[in-house]
């Protein structure tokens, strides 16, 4: 099936290189101004795929996201915040890119291409009908998320997608399709740029609608977190402080005692209080 890709379509500004410094970083800026809105416009398609993930995790699944280039980075930035911002293990949420760990940092020649490689990945980590894999595309073509996605199709897996081109084979494919269109690039066909950003918009709301269903949030605060460094034990010791109403000493000593918010808060109204 032929579908047009926007993703690819000429930019809107041309002479780029003729442009000032100024110049560049306002239209650049302009046109980055226009992804939230597409985002906006698609909140019904996220819903619905956020509900679904929501559905299998609560029933003991995991999270996968595949993707290539761009696109699969940003699945493992998401992926890999989400045990330290909400106290989840590791392996619930997965970020699978082509090409492997290395393609993290480096761009492996080709292994998009590989249609076969997702299934790989997603076998390795014994995937089953319990999880939900998202594919992450902007052009909505790209063959290890279309093979990863077909594969998932036949073993009964539930799937979801996030393109940036309308009807494409991806979108087709997905159980619960987002095609959000950003339309051109300001430098043609740099699909890091709105397409990335509009993806990266689109999964902190799927995985940080998830945490707070799930019940990692309580208020407005992270109370999983996990206390890995300084600043975050401070920022552990205010939520206390200001939550129980007590004194820095008070509450440090209850994230000593206890190891994150929730436990602090917890065992001070259940048993410290009394």
């Amino acid at each position: 099936m032929s579908f047009i890709k926007t993703t690819e379509s000429s930019s809107y500004y041309d002479g780029l290189e003729k442009m000032t410094i100024g110049e560049l970083l306002s239209n650049i800026n302009r046109e980055d101004q226009t992804v939230p809105l597409a985002v906006e416009k698609v909140i019904p398609q996220i819903e619905r795929l956020t509900e679904q993930v929501i559905n299998q995790l609560r029933s003991g699944g995991r999270l996968f996201y595949i993707g290539a280039g761009t696109s699969g980075r940003l699945g493992i930035v998401d992926a890999s915040e989400c045990p330290p911002t909400f106290g989840v293990p590791f392996d619930l949420v997965n970020g699978l890119i082509a090409g492997g760990d290395q393609a993290i940092r480096k761009a492996v020649e080709n292994a998009e291409d590989n249609t076969a490689q997702a299934q790989t990945d997603l076998e390795n980590h014994h995937i089953t009908s319990k999880d939900f894999v998202i594919g992450i595309a902007a052009s909505g073509t790209t063959p290890y998320v279309l093979g990863g996605l077909e594969f998932c199709k036949k073993q009964q897996i539930p799937t979801g997608c996030i393109v940036c081109n309308a009807g494409s084979p991806i979108a087709i494919t997905a159980d619960f399709p987002v095609e959000v269109i950003v339309g051109p690039e300001f430098v043609t066909g740099s699909s890091r740029m709105k397409a990335g950003t509009a993806q990266k918009l689109i999964l902190n709301m799927i995985s940080t609608a998830t945490m707070i269903q799930l019940g990692h949030v309580k208020g407005n605060k992270m109370v999983d977190m996990k206390l890995s460094n300084d600043k975050l034990v401070n920022r552990a010791i205010k939520m206390v402080q200001q939550e129980l109403k007590v004194d820095f000493t008070t509450a440090e000593q209850l994230i000593t005692s206890y190891g994150n918010v929730r436990n602090a808060i917890d065992k001070y109204n259940s048993h410290d209080n009394k």
